[in-house]
């Protein structure tokens, strides 16, 4: 089956990157410092009009777990309606009960306004209680597809490759399972053969890019709290890069 590589990005400027170095799609987030959150519509407007590859969309309206209130629930419905309108390709949803099972009338909500996009399940699945039974939800529920670490912090751990090889084995054909967190070179090839999945997700390792600032204030002022603070914090930013996704990609091709 044909490899495909879904590129993480949380601005335009990587998503641009993400397609020249060879991405087959775009998830576009906010905020990867949280794990990712809701894009604006402002982001989302001007990649789609600069890049020609599928993109879907992370909803997700905060950072910290995936029980959602109602009203968290009314701002996702939005936010799914909106980004539709605005010609996505995609929404990347989920949300779990208090005992972490998934949420099956609030994603079917989702689902529901998402369609006729395609519908991924995000890393909700790997701290849900019992992923057999959250695959079996999903299945159920109709989602196209599953992004899952495996339920472990990176995929490559040995248990990881276990349980996502059991996933892709009971999957079914009208679901996928797309592979991320803690993806890299030195893994792709054994996280591909040995689990049979075919589609990964990933930043291929973003490269800091210095800002052009000349005037700089001393002694620094930060505008995060939480995050770790150095006198350069404010100055650097992340993105994707083409050449890494290209050598990513080619791995990708080059394992069985």
């Amino acid at each position: 089956d044909e490899k495909v590589f879904e590129v993480c990005v949380d601005s335009v400027k990587s998503g641009i990157e993400a397609e020249k170095g060879g991405a087959d799609r775009l998830e576009l987030c906010a905020n990867l410092v949280e794990g990712g959150v809701t894009p604006s519509m402002g982001t989302f407007r001007t990649l789609r009009k600069n890049v020609t590859i599928p993109i879907h969309v992370l909803v997700r309206p905060r950072g910290g777990d995936f029980l959602y209130s109602n009203l968290e629930l009314q701002t996702m419905l939005d936010d799914i309606h909106l980004f539709k309108l605005a010609g996505a390709d995609g929404v990347v949803i989920g949300c779990l009960d208090e005992n972490g099972s998934i949420d099956e009338k609030s994603c079917n909500k989702m689902i529901e306004e998402a369609r006729p996009m395609s519908v991924t399940f995000h890393r909700a699945f790997d701290v849900s209680s019992d992923p057999l039974a959250a695959l079996n939800t999903c299945k159920s529920l109709g989602i196209n597809h599953i992004l899952t670490s495996g339920q472990r912090s990176s995929a490559g751990d040995k248990e990881a490759i276990e349980l996502i090889k059991t996933l892709v084995e009971n999957s079914g054909s009208s679901l996928n399972i797309i592979v991320g967190g803690g993806v890299n070179l030195e893994n792709i090839a054994e996280i591909t053969t040995e689990t049979g999945v075919n589609e990964l997700h990933g930043t291929a390792g973003r490269v800091p890019v210095e800002s052009k600032m000349i005037y700089r204030p001393d002694p620094p002022i930060f505008m995060g709290g939480e995050k770790h603070n150095t006198e350069n914090s404010e100055f650097v930013t992340k993105f994707v890069n083409a050449e890494k996704v290209a050598s990513f990609k080619s791995k990708m091709k080059s394992s069985k």
